[in-house]
């Protein structure tokens, strides 16, 4: 077996270790931020400096529950144990569905979630109790080395440079996020250089966190798109739950939401999700911007940029939070990155260059697809906002998905296989391909989806004072 180095200790981090040690490797997780996983509230002990959106809102979907329950029970366990709340994504059905019967197989639409600290400090408890895996906090890497005498235009890498000392491994592993600069230390080491795509849409993000004896009842779906803005409401952890509203970052007059009263006062004109108010506030109004869909590729010309290198979730390729996909398709990756050294034999470092192109091949067959899924999604949704704010008609989006969004409304069959989709169990062409999807949306070709209940643009401005 390998002995594997992760650059990261995040989430995804301790889910990439968690998964190969079980398979038998030796694994070192190095974490930059030295603070120790708190024994009490993660909330209000732990300050994850290096985490930008530590405090920002965090979902998990059945996607994230059905991984955990297969492969990482123990998980699953300590997320209840600091108080993470089971959720149900058929609670809200639309209004022609109200009377729909409960199915045998709706239980895949349950999951688990909480606010990023609770998250993080369940999955690092289990990590520090797994075998074959160890737990440097405080460990700052600042590149990566190349093999001795290796001089291909495509280098080995054999270990990072902490702190002036060398680690060698024979995988070495991203899990830096978004902020990773892995092309960089790359680069330095003689690699070409890594191709990226994408950039900030243009999205604006404020939350405030509430507290309260009982999360809200939820009337309308978690997420909304309501003119020139969207509302998020999550539950969290431990009696919590956030409200987000997010828009353009170039809508001057939006920006004062950032103002407690004008917050709650754009909150209260949405009638399906006014009810979240009715909790204790115990955060300021929290924003956030420049998040931006980001997407790299580690081959270059059909050949990989470097050999026993890895990147995975935000550090290949991130989203921004709209539409909360980024722990599931991380937790995705870092199944596939187990299952991909196990074709391998367990070691990445018998053929490099195999195991290489073979991330790389699983990597766009199985995951890519979400990416270009959120960046087609936010691109839409931007240039809505954008032409509802000036005043124009917005484009039309794919008829199809346009069918697919307005029969979900009345046909319980497309709805459940909407909100697969929503919640990272199947991608849309998955489930449009499936016998019997095509004639049920027919009758509904043309049709505009129905549209949450709330305030004009008119009406937005008078609040926005």
């Amino acid at each position: 077996m390998s002995s594997i180095v992760i650059c990261g200790g995040s989430v995804l981090g301790l889910t990439t270790g968690l998964l190969l040690a079980r398979d038998g490797h030796d694994v070192l997780v190095l974490e930059g931020d030295p603070a120790p996983v708190p024994t009490g509230s993660a909330w209000q002990e732990w300050q994850r400096r290096g985490v930008p959106q530590f405090r920002q809102p965090h979902n998990l979907f059945p996607r994230v529950r059905q991984i955990l329950e297969t492969e990482l029970p123990d998980v699953l366990e300590s997320m209840l144990d600091v108080g993470c709340v089971w959720v149900d994504y058929l609670e809200v059905k639309p209004p022609a569905l109200a009377n729909d019967p409960v199915r045998p197989d709706d239980d895949r639409f349950w999951s688990v979630t909480g606010r990023r600290p609770a998250i993080e400090q369940a999955f690092a408890r289990v990590a520090e109790r797994q075998e074959r895996l160890t737990i440097r906090r405080g460990a700052r890497v600042t590149g990566l080395v190349r093999a001795v005498g290796d001089t291909s235009d495509v280098p080995s890498v054999r270990g990072v440079v902490v702190d002036g000392e060398t680690i060698e491994a024979d995988l070495v592993i991203d899990a830096m996020g978004r902020r990773s600069p892995s092309p960089d230390w790359l680069a330095r080491i003689g690699a070409r250089p890594v191709p990226q795509e994408g950039g900030d849409i243009g999205f604006v993000y404020y939350t405030r966190y509430f507290s309260g004896p009982e999360i809200p009842r939820r009337i309308g779906p978690a997420l909304a798109p309501l003119g020139t803005f969207s509302i998020l409401t999550l539950p969290g952890d431990n009696g919590t739950w956030s409200i987000t509203l997010f828009g353009s970052n170039r809508d001057s007059a939006f920006k004062q939401v950032r103002d407690p009263d004008c917050f709650s006062r754009v909150v209260r004109s949405c009638p399906a999700h006014a009810q979240w108010l009715q909790g204790e506030p115990i955060s300021d109004v929290l924003g956030i911007a420049g998040v931006v869909d980001r997407y790299r590729r580690f081959l270059v010309d059909g050949r990989p940029v470097a050999t026993r290198f890895a990147a995975v979730g935000d550090a290949w390729a991130c989203t921004n939070p709209s539409a909360g996909r980024g722990l599931s398709v991380g937790l995705m990756h870092a199944v596939l990155l187990r299952d991909t050294l196990r074709t391998s034999d367990g070691d990445a470092d018998a053929d490099a260059d195999g195991f290489a192109r073979a991330w790389d091949a699983a990597t766009e067959a199985t995951v890519t697809p979400w990416y270009r899924l959120q960046r087609r999604m936010d691109l839409l949704r931007f240039e809505e906002i954008t032409a509802l704010r000036e005043g124009r008609e917005p484009l039309v989006a794919d008829p199809e998905m346009q069918a697919f969004a307005t029969a979900m409304g009345s046909d319980p069959e497309v709805f459940r296989a909407f909100l697969e989709t929503v919640t990272c169990l199947a991608l849309p062409e998955q489930v449009l391909a499936r016998p019997g999807m095509a004639e049920r949306l027919l009758k509904y070709a043309g049709l505009i989806p129905q549209q949450m209940p709330g305030p004009t643009r008119q009406k937005l401005e008078t609040l926005l004072v």
